[in-house]
Protein backbone atom coordinates (compact mmCIF):
# COMPACT_ATOMS: atom_id res chain seq x y z
CA UNK A 1 0.00 0.00 0.00
CA UNK A 2 2.91 2.34 0.13
CA UNK A 3 5.45 3.04 -1.98
CA UNK A 4 9.05 2.53 -1.34
CA UNK A 5 9.99 5.75 -1.19
CA UNK A 6 7.55 6.52 2.12
CA UNK A 7 8.95 3.26 3.57
CA UNK A 8 12.42 3.98 3.45
CA UNK A 9 11.98 7.59 4.74
CA UNK A 10 9.67 6.18 7.77
CA UNK A 11 11.97 3.79 8.70
CA UNK A 12 15.07 6.48 8.80
CA UNK A 13 13.08 9.00 10.33
CA UNK A 14 11.21 6.99 12.66
CA UNK A 15 13.39 7.78 15.85
CA UNK A 16 13.68 11.64 14.76
CA UNK A 17 10.18 12.10 13.94
CA UNK A 18 9.36 10.32 17.84
CA UNK A 19 11.73 12.46 19.19
CA UNK A 20 11.23 15.54 17.73
CA UNK A 21 14.54 15.87 15.76
CA UNK A 22 12.42 15.64 12.34
CA UNK A 23 11.20 19.12 10.76
CA UNK A 24 7.33 18.34 11.47
CA UNK A 25 6.87 20.06 8.50
CA UNK A 26 7.81 17.73 6.15
CA UNK A 27 5.75 14.85 7.79
CA UNK A 28 2.54 15.73 5.60
CA UNK A 29 4.32 16.70 2.26
CA UNK A 30 6.12 13.15 2.33
CA UNK A 31 2.56 11.22 3.16
CA UNK A 32 0.88 13.10 0.33
CA UNK A 33 3.54 12.82 -2.18
CA UNK A 34 3.30 8.92 -1.58
CA UNK A 35 -0.74 9.69 -1.92
CA UNK A 36 -1.66 8.20 1.28
CA UNK A 37 -4.11 11.16 1.80
CA UNK A 38 -6.51 10.06 -1.09
CA UNK A 39 -6.87 6.64 -0.31
CA UNK A 40 -10.85 5.93 0.52
CA UNK A 41 -11.69 9.26 -1.00
CA UNK A 42 -13.72 9.20 -4.41
CA UNK A 43 -12.21 10.01 -7.69
CA UNK A 44 -14.44 13.18 -8.38
CA UNK A 45 -13.25 14.78 -5.05
CA UNK A 46 -9.45 13.88 -6.16
CA UNK A 47 -9.02 10.67 -4.35
CA UNK A 48 -7.88 7.48 -5.41
CA UNK A 49 -11.22 5.41 -4.47
CA UNK A 50 -12.00 3.07 -2.24
CA UNK A 51 -13.78 3.28 1.22
CA UNK A 52 -12.72 4.83 5.18
CA UNK A 53 -12.14 1.00 5.28
CA UNK A 54 -8.67 1.48 3.48
CA UNK A 55 -8.04 4.81 4.50
CA UNK A 56 -7.78 2.37 8.06
CA UNK A 57 -5.25 0.02 6.45
CA UNK A 58 -3.28 3.13 5.04
CA UNK A 59 -2.60 4.69 8.58
CA UNK A 60 -2.08 1.03 10.32
CA UNK A 61 0.73 0.68 7.52
CA UNK A 62 2.31 3.82 8.53
CA UNK A 63 1.56 3.33 11.93
CA UNK A 64 3.88 0.02 11.73
CA UNK A 65 6.46 2.45 10.50
CA UNK A 66 6.28 5.67 12.93
CA UNK A 67 3.25 6.22 15.32
CA UNK A 68 4.37 9.60 14.60
CA UNK A 69 3.56 9.96 11.53
CA UNK A 70 0.74 7.96 11.39
CA UNK A 71 -0.42 10.57 14.66
CA UNK A 72 -0.58 13.08 11.82
CA UNK A 73 -2.12 11.28 9.19
CA UNK A 74 -4.89 10.48 11.40
CA UNK A 75 -5.33 14.20 11.88
CA UNK A 76 -5.54 15.24 8.25
CA UNK A 77 -7.50 11.96 6.99
CA UNK A 78 -10.31 12.74 9.98
CA UNK A 79 -10.62 16.34 9.03
CA UNK A 80 -10.81 15.25 5.15
CA UNK A 81 -14.02 12.81 6.27
CA UNK A 82 -15.61 16.15 8.03
CA UNK A 83 -15.82 17.50 4.96
CA UNK A 84 -16.72 15.03 2.85
CA UNK A 85 -19.99 14.42 5.12
CA UNK A 86 -20.37 18.09 5.90
CA UNK A 87 -23.41 19.40 3.87
CA UNK A 88 -21.13 22.42 2.86
CA UNK A 89 -20.41 21.94 -0.20
CA UNK A 90 -18.42 25.19 -1.11
CA UNK A 91 -15.96 24.78 1.93
CA UNK A 92 -15.09 21.10 0.71
CA UNK A 93 -14.96 22.46 -2.90
CA UNK A 94 -12.68 25.24 -1.37
CA UNK A 95 -10.09 23.64 1.22
CA UNK A 96 -10.04 19.42 -0.25
CA UNK A 97 -7.47 19.89 -3.35
CA UNK A 98 -5.52 21.63 -0.86
CA UNK A 99 -5.70 19.19 1.96
CA UNK A 100 -5.15 15.87 -0.62
CA UNK A 101 -1.92 17.48 -1.72
CA UNK A 102 -0.82 17.85 1.53
CA UNK A 103 -0.68 21.76 1.48
CA UNK A 104 -2.89 22.90 4.03
CA UNK A 105 -2.95 20.82 7.33
CA UNK A 106 -6.37 19.47 8.60
CA UNK A 107 -6.41 18.98 12.32
CA UNK A 108 -9.38 17.71 14.27
CA UNK A 109 -10.09 19.78 17.55
CA UNK A 110 -12.69 17.06 18.00
CA UNK A 111 -11.62 15.40 20.75
CA UNK A 112 -12.96 17.57 23.13
CA UNK A 113 -16.45 17.40 21.05
CA UNK A 114 -16.18 13.78 21.34
CA UNK A 115 -15.56 13.71 25.05
CA UNK A 116 -19.12 15.85 24.94
CA UNK A 117 -21.14 13.87 22.99
CA UNK A 118 -20.79 11.15 25.54
CA UNK A 119 -21.51 13.32 28.33
CA UNK A 120 -18.17 13.68 29.52
CA UNK A 121 -17.31 17.26 29.41
CA UNK A 122 -18.22 20.58 28.23
CA UNK A 123 -17.71 22.59 25.12
CA UNK A 124 -14.61 24.62 25.61
CA UNK A 125 -15.10 27.19 22.91
CA UNK A 126 -18.32 29.75 22.92
CA UNK A 127 -19.67 31.72 20.35
CA UNK A 128 -21.44 35.01 20.50
CA UNK A 129 -23.25 35.53 17.01
CA UNK A 130 -21.39 38.13 14.65
CA UNK A 131 -23.69 39.32 11.57
CA UNK A 132 -23.82 36.29 8.94
CA UNK A 133 -20.80 34.65 11.28
CA UNK A 134 -19.99 34.13 15.03
CA UNK A 135 -17.53 35.74 17.65
CA UNK A 136 -15.36 33.07 18.73
CA UNK A 137 -13.97 32.43 22.40
CA UNK A 138 -11.95 29.09 24.46
CA UNK A 139 -9.55 26.65 24.15
CA UNK A 140 -8.77 23.72 22.77
CA UNK A 141 -5.59 22.08 24.81
CA UNK A 142 -4.56 19.13 22.62
CA UNK A 143 -4.82 19.38 18.65
CA UNK A 144 -2.57 17.69 16.24
CA UNK A 145 -1.60 18.63 13.05
CA UNK A 146 -1.03 22.32 13.34
CA UNK A 147 1.15 22.70 10.85
CA UNK A 148 3.24 25.94 11.60
CA UNK A 149 2.81 26.98 7.38
CA UNK A 150 -0.94 26.58 7.85
CA UNK A 151 -4.05 25.00 8.89
CA UNK A 152 -7.47 24.91 9.31
CA UNK A 153 -8.75 22.84 12.53
CA UNK A 154 -12.19 21.67 13.28
CA UNK A 155 -14.12 22.69 16.95
CA UNK A 156 -17.55 21.97 17.68
CA UNK A 157 -18.98 25.17 19.23
CA UNK A 158 -21.62 26.58 22.29
CA UNK A 159 -23.65 28.80 21.17
CA UNK A 160 -23.67 31.42 24.26
CA UNK A 161 -27.49 32.57 23.48
CA UNK A 162 -28.50 29.03 23.71
CA UNK A 163 -29.58 26.53 21.05
CA UNK A 164 -27.84 23.32 19.32
CA UNK A 165 -23.67 23.41 19.22
CA UNK A 166 -22.40 23.48 15.89
CA UNK A 167 -19.09 22.85 14.25
CA UNK A 168 -16.95 24.88 12.60
CA UNK A 169 -13.98 24.88 10.50
CA UNK A 170 -11.38 27.27 11.96
CA UNK A 171 -8.60 28.64 9.31
CA UNK A 172 -5.21 29.47 10.78
CA UNK A 173 -4.99 32.88 9.32
CA UNK A 174 -7.96 34.68 10.91
CA UNK A 175 -7.19 37.82 14.08
CA UNK A 176 -7.38 35.82 17.40
CA UNK A 177 -6.46 32.09 16.53
CA UNK A 178 -3.38 31.73 18.80
CA UNK A 179 -1.03 28.73 18.69
CA UNK A 180 1.12 27.93 21.79
CA UNK A 181 4.66 26.43 21.70
CA UNK A 182 4.60 22.23 20.72
CA UNK A 183 3.41 20.32 23.76
CA UNK A 184 6.29 18.78 25.17
CA UNK A 185 5.23 15.27 24.70
CA UNK A 186 7.33 11.71 25.61
CA UNK A 187 7.23 10.88 22.16
CA UNK A 188 5.06 11.46 18.92
CA UNK A 189 7.09 14.66 19.14
CA UNK A 190 7.42 15.88 15.62
CA UNK A 191 3.40 15.40 15.17
CA UNK A 192 2.73 19.42 14.93
CA UNK A 193 0.70 18.79 18.81
CA UNK A 194 -0.04 22.40 20.28
CA UNK A 195 -3.02 24.05 22.01
CA UNK A 196 -5.00 26.46 20.33
CA UNK A 197 -6.59 29.71 22.49
CA UNK A 198 -9.38 31.87 20.26
CA UNK A 199 -9.64 35.42 21.44
CA UNK A 200 -12.43 37.02 19.72
CA UNK A 201 -11.95 35.18 16.64
CA UNK A 202 -14.55 36.70 13.86
CA UNK A 203 -15.46 33.63 11.51
CA UNK A 204 -17.79 34.03 8.82
CA UNK A 205 -20.80 31.86 8.28
CA UNK A 206 -19.71 30.40 5.28
CA UNK A 207 -16.99 27.94 7.76
CA UNK A 208 -19.81 26.20 8.50
CA UNK A 209 -19.33 22.51 8.86
CA UNK A 210 -22.89 21.64 10.52
CA UNK A 211 -25.43 23.18 11.94
CA UNK A 212 -26.02 20.87 14.76
CA UNK A 213 -22.89 19.23 16.35
CA UNK A 214 -25.31 16.73 18.16
CA UNK A 215 -26.35 15.24 14.97
CA UNK A 216 -22.94 15.33 13.34
CA UNK A 217 -20.54 14.03 15.34
CA UNK A 218 -22.88 10.12 15.83
CA UNK A 219 -22.17 10.80 11.81
CA UNK A 220 -18.51 11.19 12.00
CA UNK A 221 -17.69 9.29 14.91
CA UNK A 222 -17.12 5.82 13.58
CA UNK A 223 -14.74 7.27 10.91
CA UNK A 224 -13.00 9.44 14.03
CA UNK A 225 -12.33 6.55 15.87
CA UNK A 226 -12.32 3.65 12.94
CA UNK A 227 -9.14 5.86 11.44
CA UNK A 228 -7.74 6.65 15.03
CA UNK A 229 -7.85 2.42 15.30
CA UNK A 230 -5.68 2.30 12.64
CA UNK A 231 -2.29 3.39 15.43
CA UNK A 232 -3.07 0.65 17.42
CA UNK A 233 -3.66 -1.73 14.30
CA UNK A 234 -0.43 -0.73 12.63
CA UNK A 235 1.83 -1.29 15.84
CA UNK A 236 0.29 -4.36 16.65
CA UNK A 237 1.24 -5.71 13.37
CA UNK A 238 5.05 -4.32 13.21
CA UNK A 239 5.52 -5.69 16.71
CA UNK A 240 4.01 -9.26 16.01
CA UNK A 241 6.25 -9.19 12.66
CA UNK A 242 9.25 -8.36 15.23
CA UNK A 243 8.14 -11.48 17.10
CA UNK A 244 8.22 -13.67 14.60
CA UNK A 245 11.88 -12.58 13.65
CA UNK A 246 13.25 -13.59 17.13
CA UNK A 247 11.59 -16.98 16.93
CA UNK A 248 14.51 -19.54 17.05
CA UNK A 249 15.65 -22.08 19.61
CA UNK A 250 14.25 -21.36 22.73
CA UNK A 251 12.11 -18.40 21.98
CA UNK A 252 10.00 -21.11 19.70
CA UNK A 253 8.26 -21.18 23.00
CA UNK A 254 5.84 -17.83 22.17
CA UNK A 255 5.01 -19.31 18.25
CA UNK A 256 1.37 -20.51 20.16
CA UNK A 257 0.74 -16.81 22.17
CA UNK A 258 2.00 -15.26 18.20
CA UNK A 259 -0.38 -16.93 16.32
CA UNK A 260 -3.24 -16.43 18.88
CA UNK A 261 -2.39 -12.46 18.95
CA UNK A 262 -2.74 -12.37 15.20
CA UNK A 263 -5.72 -14.49 14.94
CA UNK A 264 -7.56 -12.03 17.83
CA UNK A 265 -6.01 -9.13 16.04
CA UNK A 266 -7.06 -9.42 12.93
CA UNK A 267 -10.57 -10.71 13.79
CA UNK A 268 -10.82 -7.38 15.74
CA UNK A 269 -9.84 -5.42 12.50
CA UNK A 270 -12.15 -7.26 10.46
CA UNK A 271 -15.05 -6.42 13.03
CA UNK A 272 -13.97 -2.91 13.17
CA UNK A 273 -13.73 -2.60 8.97
CA UNK A 274 -17.51 -4.56 8.72
CA UNK A 275 -18.68 -2.24 11.45
CA UNK A 276 -17.83 0.66 9.83
CA UNK A 277 -18.65 -0.08 5.88
CA UNK A 278 -22.20 -1.06 7.09
CA UNK A 279 -23.18 1.76 9.31
CA UNK A 280 -24.21 0.38 12.50
CA UNK A 281 -21.49 2.08 14.64
CA UNK A 282 -23.39 5.10 13.67
CA UNK A 283 -26.11 4.23 16.19
CA UNK A 284 -24.83 1.55 17.72
CA UNK A 285 -21.32 3.07 19.39
CA UNK A 286 -20.78 0.44 21.74
CA UNK A 287 -18.93 -2.24 19.74
CA UNK A 288 -16.80 0.28 18.53
CA UNK A 289 -16.03 1.78 21.69
CA UNK A 290 -15.10 -2.13 22.91
CA UNK A 291 -13.11 -2.91 19.77
CA UNK A 292 -11.34 0.49 20.23
CA UNK A 293 -10.58 -0.69 23.48
CA UNK A 294 -9.25 -3.86 22.68
CA UNK A 295 -7.04 -2.88 19.46
CA UNK A 296 -5.88 -0.75 22.33
CA UNK A 297 -5.02 -3.87 24.53
CA UNK A 298 -3.90 -5.87 21.24
CA UNK A 299 -0.95 -3.02 20.70
CA UNK A 300 0.81 -3.30 24.41
CA UNK A 301 0.16 -7.42 24.65
CA UNK A 302 2.29 -7.42 21.28
CA UNK A 303 4.83 -4.87 22.34
CA UNK A 304 5.23 -7.30 25.52
CA UNK A 305 5.44 -10.32 23.86
CA UNK A 306 8.15 -8.80 21.27
CA UNK A 307 10.01 -7.86 24.40
CA UNK A 308 9.94 -11.29 25.66
CA UNK A 309 11.03 -12.24 22.27
CA UNK A 310 14.01 -9.85 22.22
CA UNK A 311 15.03 -10.87 25.72
CA UNK A 312 18.06 -8.76 26.99
CA UNK A 313 18.62 -7.18 23.86
CA UNK A 314 15.88 -5.12 23.96
CA UNK A 315 17.09 -3.19 26.71
CA UNK A 316 20.98 -2.81 25.26
CA UNK A 317 20.53 0.83 23.94
CA UNK A 318 22.68 -0.34 20.35
CA UNK A 319 19.73 -3.24 19.59
CA UNK A 320 16.55 -1.84 21.09
CA UNK A 321 15.93 1.52 19.73
CA UNK A 322 13.13 0.44 17.50
CA UNK A 323 11.62 -1.25 20.11
CA UNK A 324 11.70 1.03 22.99
CA UNK A 325 10.12 3.55 20.71
CA UNK A 326 7.58 0.79 19.92
CA UNK A 327 7.49 0.86 23.80
CA UNK A 328 6.35 4.61 23.92
CA UNK A 329 4.22 4.44 21.16
CA UNK A 330 2.14 1.70 23.15
CA UNK A 331 2.10 3.75 25.79
CA UNK A 332 0.39 6.85 24.07
CA UNK A 333 -2.27 4.17 22.41
CA UNK A 334 -4.73 4.16 25.67
CA UNK A 335 -4.48 8.09 26.35
CA UNK A 336 -5.21 9.58 22.68
CA UNK A 337 -9.05 10.99 23.28
CA UNK A 338 -11.28 9.47 23.76
CA UNK A 339 -8.66 7.57 26.52
CA UNK A 340 -10.12 3.87 27.42
CA UNK A 341 -10.92 4.89 30.66
CA UNK A 342 -13.08 7.35 29.23
CA UNK A 343 -14.30 4.36 27.00
CA UNK A 344 -15.19 2.35 29.57
CA UNK A 345 -16.75 4.88 31.88
CA UNK A 346 -19.30 5.21 28.57
CA UNK A 347 -19.90 1.93 28.24
CA UNK A 348 -20.42 1.82 32.20
CA UNK A 349 -22.85 4.57 31.91
CA UNK A 350 -24.64 2.61 28.88
CA UNK A 351 -24.69 -0.68 30.63
CA UNK A 352 -26.70 1.12 33.99
CA UNK A 353 -28.92 3.20 31.58
CA UNK A 354 -29.99 0.06 30.19
CA UNK A 355 -30.71 -2.20 33.39
CA UNK A 356 -32.54 1.05 34.32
Amino acid sequence: MLNRALTQWLDTQAEALDLGQCDAEAVLTKLASADVLRVGVDGESGGSGGSVADAIEAIAAVASHSLAAAFVFWGQRAFIEYLLQSPNMALREQLLPSLLSGELAGATGLSNAMKFLSGIESLQVGAQANGDGWRLNGRLHWVTNLRKSGFVVAAAIEREAGGAPFVLAIPDRLPGVQRSADLQLMGLQSSNTAALDLVQVEVPGDWLLHEDAKAFLPAVRPAFLGLQCGLAIGLARRALNEVQGHLHDTRSILSEPLHEQREQLEHAVQALKSGVLDGRFRTQPAELFQLRIALAEAAAQAVQLELQASGGKAYLCSHGAGFARRWRESAFVPIVTPSLVQLRAELQRQARDAAA
